[in-house]
């Protein structure tokens, strides 16, 4: 089923919109802007919003002080958090009625779980992850915002999260080069990949048309590029 939508912007007439697509999930780097895009297109679409709680983690700012000694606590918690999250949206509510945006996929907590424990903390994390991730549905469509680190840091400073501040470029590039191996392996799903370098849809309405011309197309299976 399609979902029609009309989009009014000062640069375009009346546009219509059909996505075809019951669930789309945001990723990207830190600072690659996931949850203000999930948030413009949840809007556009009439979608129900599924965005990530990490503001109420207690062990986020600790980690980012002392990331050894918090990791593993960081990530049991986001692990926890996340699976009751899309649980309770995706499995126990009615998934007939309106499509679904999240600013976040589950297999997110194996990824940065990858750049931020030791062998054997990371081996457990995956055991547990293992065992709960097969309840969860993936996205009919998967969007990675790509950034380059420099814009990814532009972004981090600005939006004044403090215990941000010392977020170091190699933290970045390692989950960038994390993100790009997952994707490459996701040979049956949907996957568009979109390079923001050189977008600003949060202040050029053209650019956010674009995004949302882009989300509402059908793609075939594996990654595309934009």
């Amino acid at each position: 089923m399609y979902i029609s939508i009309i989009l009014i912007s000062p640069f375009s007439q009346f546009l219509n919109f059909l996505t075809p697509y019951r669930f789309i999930a945001i990723e990207g780097n830190i600072g690659a802007g996931k949850s203000t895009l999930a948030n413009m297109l949840a809007n556009s679409l009439n979608a129900k919003k599924i965005m990530e709680e990490f503001e109420d983690n207690s062990f986020l700012p600790k980690f980012y002080e002392n990331k050894a000694r918090y990791a593993f606590p960081l990530e049991m918690s986001f692990l926890a958090a996340r699976f009751n999250q899309l649980k309770k949206h995706l499995v126990e509510e009615n998934l007939f009625g309106e499509p679904i945006i999240s600013d976040y996929i589950f297999a997110k907590c194996l990824l940065f779980s990858q750049n931020t424990l030791d062998d054997d903390e990371y081996k457990l994390y995956r055991q547990m992850f293992e065992i709960i991730n097969f309840q969860i549905p993936q996205p009919d469509l998967l969007v990675y915002l790509h950034s380059p680190i420099e814009k990814l840091q532009w972004n981090i400073l600005n939006r004044g999260r403090v215990y941000e501040r010392k977020m170091e470029d190699s933290y970045l590039q390692g989950l960038q080069e994390t993100y790009f191996k997952y994707l490459h392996s996701q040979q049956n799903a949907r996957v568009l990949v979109i390079n923001c370098a050189a977008l600003d849809f949060v202040n050029k309405p053209t650019d956010y048309e674009f995004l949302l011309n882009s989300v509402c197309k059908e793609y075939p299976l594996g990654i595309t590029y934009l």
